[in-house]
């Protein structure tokens, strides 16, 4: 569903070159987890598949298309992504926030139909937030704020969903909430990528994983393949081990 080929890309005033020769695929119908330290390249990486970074060599493909042929409307209904950095600029309801995730899908200047509204409130009652969707956007915590922008991701209803680091701000009630609707949305169809640097949440919800160190891809293949204490170790160049504790991968350093 995603491939990169041949990705060379670094920040304009840093001498240091990112991405040398990047080369990557993404299984499609897959739950990747891209684990890597601080500074690997992971939010990069999914900025460069959105889109909102350009390559300065190698090419893109999502779903076998070149990504710049797609237009922005398609490539709307194609990519969602759910990011630890988004700013919600203007004071919305939650609701008028999740409405956003349905932009691709009107036309300029078009308001949202009854169908739409439909959408993002089922959206809201797959992530539990129903009470909340009168409340407005400056009023929400953390890990409020995350929840709606996964809840606005769905109401996108993409084939491909990107998420930076989805849980960083969530309690362990609303991590396991996330998971459980990541885990939905792969059963459904979506491909969907994310990254941490979290290896027991990989163990817990990936089955596909690429490990990232310093820009490099250091290996990647399916969960059993790859999640190894010697590849962990490699990763995070410090001592780690995989257990199986109960029939759970268990991670210790």
């Amino acid at each position: 569903m995603i491939t990169l080929s041949g990705i060379r890309f670094s920040y304009d005033g840093r001498e240091q070159t990112l991405f040398k020769d990047l080369s990557l695929e993404i299984p499609a119908g897959s739950m990747t987890a891209i684990l890597g330290p601080n500074g690997a390249g992971k939010s990069t990486l999914l900025h460069l598949v959105l889109g909102l970074l350009k390559p300065h060599a190698g090419t893109i493909r999502l779903d076998q298309r070149r990504r710049h042929s797609y237009s922005r409307r398609e490539l709307g209904r194609l990519v969602g992504m759910v990011s630890q950095t988004d700013v919600i600029p203007f004071s919305f309801t939650v609701l008028e926030y999740v409405l956003l995730g349905r932009a691709p899908y009107l036309n300029v200047l078009a308001l949202p139909g009854e169908e739409d509204v439909r959408i993002a409130e089922w959206a809201l009652e797959r992530l539990g937030l129903t009470d909340m969707a009168r409340r407005t956007t400056d009023t929400l915590s953390g890990g409020e704020q995350q929840l709606v922008l996964l809840a606005r991701a769905l109401a996108q209803q993409p084939r491909i969903l990107l998420l930076d680091e989805p849980t960083a701000h969530l309690d362990l009630g609303n991590k396991g909430r996330v998971l459980r609707i990541m885990e939905q949305m792969v059963a459904d169809g979506v491909t969907a990528v994310f990254t941490t640097h979290e290896p027991d949440l990989v163990a817990a919800a990936a089955d596909y994983v690429v490990l990232m160190r310093a820009g490099q891809t250091l290996a990647a293949g399916a969960l059993a393949d790859v999640f190894t204490s010697e590849n962990l170790s490699r990763t995070y160049d410090v001592p780690v081990t995989v257990a199986h504790v109960d029939g759970r991968r268990v991670v210790l350093s």
